[in-house]
Parts: C-alpha cells; sequence; structure tokens
C-alpha cells in the first residue's frame, strides 16, 4: 500500500511539472504587459482621427541623433556643389583618420561588397549572378573607373545616402557618419587599387 501511494504521488507531481497540459488559462502577474493591444503597418485604428496607425513626425521636433550640418548632412556645399572631401570634423569626432578607415572597411563589407565586391571592382556575388541571368543593368560598377575616381567625396555620399538607379537607398539603414566613414574607406580602396587598374587599363588598350 506504501508503495502505490509512492507511485501515485510521483504521478501527480510528474503531471503537474512545467510543460503539462492544461486547460486552464495560464496565471499572468500583470495582464496588460502579457497581452498588449499592437497594430500591424499600415493597420487602421480608431483613437487617431485620421485612424493611420503610423504617425508622421511631430513638426519641429528635431532628433538627438539628427546631423546640425547641413552640408554634412547631404553632402552638398553652400555653393550647390558637391563637398570635395570628407568633412574634417567628422572623422575628428570619430577618432582620427585610422580608426574611421577601420569603420568605413567594417561598414563597407556589410552593405557595399555584395554587390561592388570587397575590392571595390564591381564584381560581387550580386553583380556575378545578374551578370550570368543576362541582367547587365543590375551590375554594379567598379570603383576604380576614372568616372568614380574624380567625382566629389560628397557625390558618392550623396549617392550611398539617396540612391541611384537600381542602387537603393541607404539613408535609413546607415548613420551619417557611418555613410561618410565608407566614402573614405572608397577612396582607399581606390589608392591600394590603383597600379592593378592602371595596368588592366593599359592591357586592354593594347
Amino acid at each position: 500500500m506504501r508503495t502505490l501511494l509512492i507511485v501515485l504521488g510521483l504521478a501527480t507531481l510528474a503531471t503537474a511539472c512545467v510543460g503539462g497540459e492544461s486547460s486552464e488559462p495560464p496565471i499572468v502577474g500583470i495582464r496588460n504587459m502579457y497581452n498588449q493591444p499592437r497594430y500591424d503597418t499600415q493597420e487602421r485604428q480608431p483613437f487617431f482621427a485620421d485612424q493611420r496607425s503610423m504617425r508622421p513626425q511631430v513638426e519641429g521636433a528635431v532628433s538627438r541623433e539628427m546631423e546640425r550640418s547641413l552640408t554634412t548632412a547631404t553632402g552638398l556645399a553652400a555653393d550647390e556643389g558637391y563637398l570635395l572631401e570628407v568633412p574634417a570634423t567628422v572623422i575628428a569626432r570619430r577618432g582620427g583618420s585610422a580608426a574611421f578607415l577601420k569603420r568605413g572597411k567594417d561598414r563597407y563589407e556589410i552593405f557595399c561588397a555584395t554587390c561592388h565586391s570587397v575590392s571595390g571592382d564591381g564584381k560581387g556575388m550580386v553583380s556575378r549572378r545578374a551578370a550570368s541571368l543576362g541582367a547587365s543593368g543590375l551590375v554594379a560598377p567598379s570603383f576604380h573607373d576614372d568616372r568614380l575616381r574624380h567625382i566629389p567625396d560628397g557625390q558618392l555620399f550623396a549617392t550611398i545616402t539617396n540612391g541611384l538607379r537600381n542602387m537603393p537607398a541607404y539613408a535609413h539603414n546607415i548613420p551619417v557618419d557611418d555613410r561618410w566613414a565608407i566614402v573614405h574607406y572608397v577612396r582607399a580602396l581606390q589608392l591600394s587599387q590603383a597600379p592593378v587598374a592602371a595596368l588592366k587599363n593599359t592591357e586592354q588598350s593594347k
């Protein structure tokens, strides 16, 4: 009899373990934090008069992360042209040229190398795939073309920010300083590959 009681007791404990099936509702200490109302993207809701769940920014509000300098934020100079070089203030506040270059390399290899390749020759995985499918319009350009070697740094920054043709805009994915860091790294990449690019151009002209 004692053995039977022990077996029944163990069976009862086993059925009460976490993970056991139960028809009882879960015990939740603070239910309003457990089951919060939410809305999907673009879903209607009754709280606001326009029924939009996605609210526009408050007029006049300025984010703490927002870049105060218009030229730094856009890549445009005061004379309506592009900034010729990466702003020195951005490089300084990010720890100097070496640290800025390292950050640029890191961001470049995450966001850019898939199309432009690690060496910047435009033969990244996406470009190679597009070429193999005959979609030449989707192949990224090489940063070692003379055209891209001589455009202002601000123009390169604006392209990353706003996108161009098949290239998407990265304004919401990459912070301002990181976009400038990528520009800084691309310039270093162009300098490092200059002899190689010159040799290829010479061979092609023969």
